[in-house]
């Protein structure tokens, strides 16, 4: 389908007509050089994975800047993320490469860099996500043949130090929180986010048969403050209020606004929950005030609603949708270490069931064996 000639001294000319037929035409230094190209030529012709050399050549900043709005289906917080990502860490590396001209040595160098300057694990992953993302858009737009984002080494997750109160230590915890005491033991008993917290509106609260809806949630993005549904499926959940949260609850209303979109959790004027603010005013005077470590997150009691789950001897599953975690590998990631404890109690349980169906086995066999005459 194509051919070699002569055009210059030192140069060769690979000429061929592309699946449109178009003619076509790259130089390269030797004869075997262009003979090997249109090898590589028609072999994608026939797969049917040719890409046209001109659109691999649109630099990579101009095509992040036409696939950020695919954007549209992302929380707002997702997106403020993504474009303080791409504005600090991924343009200034790539912004004014061809696409086509980002490999995979590329893009692992650019990795390494990342983690050699400090960022955590997480940020790095973030930055390659986004990174991944952009180039595959490329590959499924027929932008260049294949992403260079494959087979790359990522540094290992970070691992964020937990913190798990136990009921005493909540309990502390909560009564040196006021006015904020009841947030702080609906974190630790129903396992929602800051945001599903700060979200819950009036009508998703069921005081009759003890549940409530996580519906909403709500995120804070350059100070501007959005009310959007759960990141995941798995996030919007029915979630079952313990008696005596429920009581707390019930006396919380009655001097909250009866209006069903009101929110359960808001400032003294009525206003929503700003986490920076509540951060700084009541969550760590709180926690020193109690007594406990100074790096405790207000997200650490929702570590501890999942301790005091597996306390009891819950199952995975009931932690994984109480906690709203798309996957229950992520709620044993989190808190297989915490299961463990309950070792014992199991091979108490198997030891006894083991022993119960021996004894019954002894007593019918005592009853069929013959009596002597």
């Amino acid at each position: 389908m194509g051919s070699v000639r002569r055009s210059n001294p030192g140069s060769y000319e690979a000429r061929y007509r592309d699946p449109q037929g178009r003619s076509r035409s790259k130089s390269f230094r030797t004869k075997s050089e262009a003979r090997a190209f249109l090898s590589q030529i028609e072999n994608s012709v026939h797969v049917g994975s040719w890409i046209d050399p001109r659109r691999s050549k649109v630099t990579f900043s101009v095509w992040a800047a036409q696939e950020r709005r695919t954007w549209a289906d992302l929380r707002p917080s997702t997106r403020a993320r993504g474009d303080s990502l791409m504005r600090s860490r991924i343009l200034p590396e790539f912004s004014d490469y061809a696409l086509g001209s980002i490999t995979p040595l590329h893009v692992q160098a650019w990795v390494n860099e990342l983690g050699a300057a400090g960022l955590s694990a997480s940020t790095v992953h973030g930055c390659y996500r986004l990174l991944s993302r952009v180039m595959r858009a490329a590959e499924r737009s027929e932008m260049i043949p294949a992403s260079p984002c494959r087979d790359i080494t990522l540094p290992r997750p970070d691992d964020k130090e937990m913190h798990f109160l136990d009921a005493p230590a909540l309990g502390r915890l909560a009564s040196q929180a006021e006015p904020y005491s009841l947030l702080v033991y609906s974190a630790g008993y129903l396992g929602l986010r800051w945001g599903e917290l700060a979200g819950l509106r009036r009508a998703r609260v069921d005081l009759t048969s003890g549940n409530l809806e996580v519906v909403e949630v709500l995120t804070e993005v350059g100070g501007c403050l959005d009310v959007g549904p759960p990141k995941t499926r798995a996030s919007r959940r029915r979630v079952s209020i313990p008696d005596f949260l429920a009581e707390m609850v019930t006396d919380h209303l009655a001097a909250r606004p009866r209006d069903p979109g009101a929110f359960v959790f808001a400032g003294r004027d009525g206003a929503p929950l700003r986490r920076t603010n509540f951060r700084r005013r009541h969550w760590q005077p709180a926690v020193q005030r109690a007594g406990l470590p100074e790096t405790l997150r207000f997200h650490d009691l929702r570590h501890t609603c999942a301790s005091l789950l597996i306390a009891q001897g819950a199952h995975p599953k009931e932690i994984q949708a109480r906690l709203g975690h798309s996957s229950i590998t992520t709620t044993l990631d989190r808190y297989g270490h915490l299961f463990p404890s309950l070792d014992e109690r199991l091979r108490a349980g198997l030891d006894e069931t083991f022993r119960r169906a021996a004894a019954a086995s002894d007593s019918t066999v005592t009853a069929l064996r013959p009596r002597s005459v």
